[in-house]
């Protein structure tokens, strides 16, 4: 046993999803650049480490501009109290050209569930990325009984296990070290890929963050994000 064991997971699940998601990434693709090319934005979400996702593919190097992550002020702290997600996604602003980027890896939880089953009635779509099998298994704590894969239009599924950690070590009962995170960020990064080579197949210029650390860089996000400068930095 040894740290190697770790990376030894992680390059099987990152095969995995290469041999399994590959139609639902172009999928999810085709959805983001269909919403930047009519004007809207990407929404992401995701509660407590989930938030991780959401950063992934919003406001950073080499991804797209017309992204917010949503951030809700607890943190976490009531995703499991039905209701919350209910409350707070009104405060959200929705366009009916913006689509939405959900993350949870049990996706049992009510805020999730909640915040994307609003949307969905608002008609935007979703995207959803999840632990596929796993949320199939595990009992929903919304009242309803749904799980946030049902209100996907696409399913990223990110193969992992339950409980997300996935390396046993000798003489400790419990796993260790979580996955969900680094396949999560691969998912979407592809994800994202797929949706700039759409966009410039059909002759659009997809907006693409410079990094801030090169010469130029901030000059050029900041002229670039005053096209969405309403959006971006909003609730």
């Amino acid at each position: 046993m040894s740290y190697l064991d770790f990376f030894s997971v992680i390059e099987n699940m990152i095969e995995d999803i290469k041999k399994t998601q590959g139609d639902n990434i172009k999928k999810a693709g085709e959805i983001i650049a269909d919403t930047v090319m009519n004007g809207g934005i990407v929404q992401a979400f995701g509660s407590g480490h989930s938030y991780a996702g959401a950063l992934e593919i919003c406001h950073r190097a080499g991804g797209l501009i017309p992204t917010k992550a949503i951030k809700e002020p607890s943190q976490g702290k009531y995703e499991t109290i039905e209701g919350a997600g209910s409350l707070f996604i009104k405060e959200v602003d929705i366009r009916p050209e913006d689509c939405f980027v959900f993350i949870s890896n049990s996706g049992r939880n009510p805020m999730p569930i909640e915040m994307a089953q609003y949307v969905k009635e608002k008609g935007n779509k979703i995207i959803v990325v999840t632990c596929l099998e796993a949320s199939k298994n595990m009992k929903s704590r919304h009242s309803s009984g749904k799980k946030l894969y049902e209100f996907a239009d696409v399913v990223l599924d990110n193969r992992g296990v339950e409980g997300d950690a996935a390396v046993k070590v000798e003489g400790l009962d419990t796993k260790v070290c979580g996955t969900s995170s680094i396949t999560t960020a691969v998912l979407l990064q592809a994800t994202v890929l797929h949706a700039v080579e759409t966009m410039i197949m059909r002759g659009f210029t997809p907006p693409v963050y410079l990094s801030q650390n090169i010469d130029g860089g901030p000059e050029y996000n900041q002229k670039m994000q005053a096209k969405y400068a309403d959006r971006l930095y909003r609730l």
